[in-house]
């Protein structure tokens, strides 16, 4: 699995968890340090996903091509 979708997966648990331990201390939430550092990480990852979707996309008027089955081979995804 990668890391990235491992992220994004506990991102949330990770959240509460921080949420609950402030509010055990008797603070009304995360200290902002920690809130700073999860903006910038969620910043950092949706770079990450903007700058992937654009190295990535496929040229203008392509045809993506499914993966088939032929001859009891799998033909693998393609662009056309």
């Amino acid at each position: 699995m990668r890391f990235v979708e491992l992220a994004l997966f506990l991102a949330p648990l990770a959240a509460y968890a921080l949420w609950r331990a402030a509010v055990t201390r008797g603070q009304p939430g995360p200290p902002p340090a920690v809130l700073g550092g999860t903006l910038a990480g969620l910043l950092v990852v949706g770079a990450g996903l903007a700058w992937f979707a654009v190295r990535e996309r496929a040229a203008p008027g392509a045809h993506y091509v499914p993966a088939t089955l032929r001859d009891g081979q799998v033909v693998p995804p393609r662009e056309e």
